[in-house]
């Protein structure tokens, strides 16, 4: 489990991007720090508006570079605009979407004995277990979280039951493997597909279940019922995260990963049987050791020919400890290129779908301040759309609102209300 520290500088818009990060972070286990020394990871999030806000955010980049033991992220304004400027300083530049990304370095999220459910706005998140079934070989993960270790669905349940009644409208389920769920107490069974459906069918109220991370290994002998499980209730996102991180299956084989691209390619066409509108995320890794041009060029394939609406891009990274640090690396020059193909790729493909989506209406429920007066939320799919002016036309966070998606910014879609907000039920006192 790392430990972060933000620094946030600028306008409304930079504290909202931190504010998507830190989530991101917590919903992946990780935890804030009190300082740049207690932390694993610094990220500072920059502004450029006049030179000597410039001067300022050089400064406080070099100190924090020295403060801190560990990884320092740079992003925002100033890293985007004028990343050359950071040049002696021993950090990695990144765009706010991808930060994320790169703390989690293409492995499972970090669940813990402390971690809890947390409240974040109208946003609960829920760990329904920790520690996984897998044993990837570039994972430092396994080693702080062990084999998974599953509460009960009753307990599982009862909590998202608690984030409801605090004033939860979406509850986030996150776990290092989470199509694993129950594995140690159902004899090598999991009890996914029946949380799901216990928790929109027994707790009352107005709210949306988005699923969190599923190894394809563990997905694909569930994956029939699971989408039956979306299917039939529309609590539930239509939103599968299931990192495939190579298109070759060679490299799956040196990753350790438990499944090859044929279970892959069978839960995605599973999901598109069941589901009309739905969203797929996935994960590539770029630069693993032991992938040479034409394991790469099979990812770039697999990224055309799936066109998931959401894609992570990471480089690898060693990770101390992990059997894929021992192998000899392909440098940074080589990562840095095949990164850069992948992710250029990936925003034609990503912006394909939110292009597609343009023009047609859908059902946001809205989670988020925007700039200025504008909200975001997200849509049946989990597709995040932004409602300009939304505030002003009497929007807040919390409702449902239908829209009609009037135009797009590759990664997410803009929309207009055509609808009052829905008002929100509360759940019973007793349930």
């Amino acid at each position: 489990m790392a430990r972060y520290y933000v620094e946030t500088y600028g306008c409304t818009s930079n504290r909202g991007e931190t504010q998507q990060i830190e989530r991101a972070l917590r919903e992946g286990g990780h935890r804030p720090a009190s300082s740049p020394q207690d932390a694993d990871v610094a990220i500072l999030n920059t502004c450029t508006v006049v030179e000597k806000t410039e001067r300022n955010m050089l400064r406080r980049a070099r100190e924090l570079d020295e403060q801190t033991p560990a990884d320092l992220i740079v992003t925002g304004c100033m890293a985007l605009a004028q990343g050359e400027q950071f040049a002696d300083v021993d950090a990695e530049i990144l765009h706010w979407d991808d930060v994320p990304e790169y703390v989690l370095n293409g492995e499972c999220p970090t669940i813990t004995p402390d971690t809890e459910t947390v409240l974040d706005g109208v946003t609960g998140i829920l760990p329904i277990a920790r520690g996984c079934m897998s044993d990837c070989s570039y994972c430092i993960t396994k080693q702080a979280t062990g084999r998974i270790d599953s509460p009960t669905v009753e307990e599982n349940v009862r909590k998202a039951r608690a984030l409801v009644h605090g004033g939860a409208r979406e509850i986030r389920i996150t776990g290092q493997d989470t199509g694993v769920y129950g594995w140690d107490i159902n004899q090598g069974e999991s009890l996914l597909p029946e949380l799901l459906s216990r928790i929109c069918a027994e707790i009352d109220g107005d709210f949306r279940v988005r699923l969190g991370m599923a190894n394809p290994g563990g997905l694909h002998g569930i994956a029939e019922e699971l989408a039956t499980v979306f299917a039939e209730h529309d609590e539930i996102y239509n939103f599968l995260h299931a990192p495939v991180q190579s298109g070759s299956d060679d490299v799956l084989a040196d990753m350790r990963r438990q499944h090859r691209l044929e279970q892959f390619r069978e839960i995605v066409t599973t999901f598109d049987r069941h589901l009309e509108y739905w969203t797929l995320a996935t994960d590539f890794i770029v630069g693993f050791p032991t992938e040479d041009p034409g394991d790469h060029e099979a990812s770039m394939d697999l990224l055309r020919e799936i066109r998931p609406e959401k894609v992570n891009v990471t480089r690898f990274s060693k990770r101390p400890g992990t059997d894929a640090a021992e192998l000899k690396g392909l440098g940074g020059t080589v990562k840095k290129e095949r990164s850069k193909a992948m992710t250029d790729l990936k925003m034609d493909v990503v912006g394909e779908a939110y292009e597609a989506m343009v023009g047609t209406e859908r059902t946001v429920l809205l989670t988020e301040d925007g700039t200025a007066d504008s909200l975001v939320g997200y849509d049946e799919a989990h597709r995040q759309v932004a409602l300009p002016n939304a505030q002003l036309q009497g929007l807040t966070v919390g409702n449902f609102v239908d829209v009609e998606i009037t135009g797009h910014n590759t990664v997410y879609a803009m929309g207009e209300p055509i609808s009052p907000p829905e008002t929100p039920t509360a759940a019973r006192a007793d349930d």
